[in-house]
């Protein structure tokens, strides 16, 4: 059986770079003690071949295999468009 890519979904941060984005990911959880709402949040970099993405762009990525040094996702699709 063929193992599923992990998937993600965040909000493109910068998209200075030739084909690539940085996009960050937040994850909300609840505090196991004192119940608060914790928001983390963490950055990927992706490969966007199209150059189509950019900042404030909610985007779906794809793990893949090593495009460069930092590089591990696949900008998959864009699912919220920003209007520059």
């Amino acid at each position: 059986m063929r193992e599923q890519r992990k998937v993600m979904v965040g909000r493109v941060t910068s998209d200075k770079m030739d084909k690539s984005v940085v996009v960050q990911t937040q994850r909300v959880s609840r505090h196991p003690i004192y119940g608060k709402v914790i928001r983390r949040h963490r950055k990927f970099m992706a490969h966007d071949e199209s150059n189509q993405c950019i900042v404030g762009d909610v985007v779906r990525i794809v793990e893949a295999r090593p495009t460069s040094r930092r590089k591990r996702w696949v900008v998959d699709a864009i699912l919220e468009h920003v209007e520059a």
